[in-house]
């Protein structure tokens, strides 16, 4: 059990993919260092937020797919209405639909992966810094992937997280001078959410004797590494591509 230190009191922070894994466990992590906290997900974000309200936080839920523009402005267009500014947001929605050893005709697959993992990254940012650049502050956190670094997924997924690594960087340098930092989480192979959902018991063995420490993160270990690009102890960070992987790229 992690004792809170406030390390985002008073912070207003907006996360996508925030029914289930690591979206979830960030969400909750958020609240419990004092952030208020807007849940987004197109499944279980009004269970994140009743978890955090149970604790005591102060969240609340919309439904939101992330491809959708006019949806994604208009869920933080509200939350700055209602809270009256935009401090943090975690981009962590994604998919992992492909299968590496799939034919490379499926174009299907790997469009609507870019859509999402891309596009749905981009959508976001452009709504969150509309709203952070004239407050001159803020800090953008995207979920990338150890696939960001290394070839070993389906040819979307690993397009997509190079992509949203080079996102994440170029908005880095285009708006530090207006106070805004925009880092990655590059998570290794980590439990709920795409995890649970595409490997049975016996695949997850394998897969956690493929990271040194032979185990799969839990999702409150990423989370541990957002809240701490969000706060204000990352405050030299931007651009940087953070990696918890167990080791794995390190072999």
């Amino acid at each position: 059990m992690i004792t809170p230190s406030g390390m985002l009191a008073g912070k207003i922070a907006f996360v996508t993919g925030a029914g289930s894994g690591i979206g979830r466990a960030t969400a909750r992590a958020f609240s419990r260092e004092g952030a208020k906290v807007l849940a987004a997900d197109l499944n279980g974000a009004e269970e994140t937020a009743a978890m955090i309200a149970q604790a005591g936080g102060e969240a609340y839920a919309v439904a939101v797919d992330v491809t959708d523009q006019s949806a994604v402005d208009a869920a933080i267009d509200a939350l700055v209405a209602r809270w009256g500014r935009l401090d943090v947001a975690f981009n962590n929605a994604g998919i992992n639909i492909e299968n590496k050893r799939d034919h490379w005709d499926r174009l299907d697959l790997f469009d609507k992966t870019m859509d999402v993992n891309v596009r749905g990254v981009m959508i976001c940012m452009i709504a969150q810094l509309r709203h952070m650049v004239p407050q001159g502050a803020g800090s953008i956190i995207n979920t990338a992937s150890t696939a960001a670094f290394s070839g070993i997924a389906g040819p979307g997924y690993v397009a997509s997280k190079h992509a949203v690594m080079g996102l994440t960087r170029a908005a880095a340098l285009r708006y530090a001078e207006q106070g805004i930092r925009v880092n990655a989480l590059c998570p290794g192979a980590t439990f709920g959410g795409m995890m649970s959902k595409r490997h049975d018991p016996e695949s997850l063995k394998t897969k956690a004797r493929a990271h040194p420490m032979n185990r799969i993160a839990e999702p409150e270990e990423m989370a541990e590494g957002v809240v701490f690009l969000a706060s204000d102890r990352a405050s030299y960070m931007t651009g940087h591509p953070l990696v918890i992987d167990g080791g794995f790229l390190a072999e």
